[in-house]
């Protein structure tokens, strides 16, 4: 495949191998290629703000990118998302673990002032496991996230028309406030209502939290 002559803005996670990978083929498939990686907290670097060119790809990124920038791009503006369309926001594969879900996936969607609420282009779905936990559904995700990103950049590089989803958002994206009280358990809670939350959130050093006098205790179960 010859070298596009289209332009690009890469925006992704820092010290990320996968991210690293999706630059380095846009870098190899596109002649122009501004690049922004970086981390939670980072500011949107001021002479990004200024770009223009055909397209913006979001993978990964840890910033929410500007409407104004947004229009910069002159083909598209997308974004994968780590997650199918029944999990749009933060904490997206938490929620699959803790409402059972039987398949997840990847999303590719048109990015919109608010985030992941845009034309959905692509998903890419697997199966869930009853025994899968956060680390075994954060594997899948990012090794379908990355397939679907070749299959979707390679459309771009060939200066094809990007494909339309029949799928749609099939709900609010999850919130900070949300993502937050699913760490919370409470004496009040079913046995089956922890085992539900204690699945979803362990994962390395978060681990869901009992509230007692004003303090908070990491839960272990017995």
């Amino acid at each position: 495949m010859t070298q596009s002559t289209l332009s690009l803005l890469f925006l992704g996670k820092a010290e990320d191998p996968d991210c690293a990978r999706a630059l380095e083929y846009c870098q190899k498939n596109f002649s122009h290629v501004t690049y922004c990686l970086g981390k939670w907290g980072d500011p949107l670097p001021e002479n990004i703000r200024n770009w223009e060119g055909d397209y913006i790809i979001s993978y990964l990124s840890r910033w929410v990118v500007p409407e104004e920038l947004l229009n910069h791009a002159k083909i598209a503006a997308i974004n994968f998302h780590p997650a199918s369309p029944e999990y749009p926001g933060i904490g997206c594969n938490n929620f699959a673990l803790y409402e059972d879900a039987k398949e997840y996936g990847a999303t590719c969607h048109h990015m919109a002032r608010k985030v992941d609420t845009g034309r959905i282009i692509a998903v890419k779905r697997f199966p869930l496991r009853p025994e899968d936990g956060v680390e075994e559904i954060l594997k899948q995700t990012y090794e379908n996230q990355m397939a679907l990103f070749f299959e979707i950049a390679q459309i771009m590089a060939e200066g094809k028309e990007l494909p339309a989803s029949p799928e749609t958002w099939t709900r609010p994206p999850f919130s900070r406030k949300q993502f937050d009280e699913l760490f919370r358990i409470t004496a009040d809670m079913s046995q089956e209502e922890i085992a539900r939350r204690v699945r979803a959130i362990s994962y390395k050093h978060w681990q869901p939290y009992i509230e007692l006098g004003g303090f908070r205790f990491e839960y272990k179960p017995k």
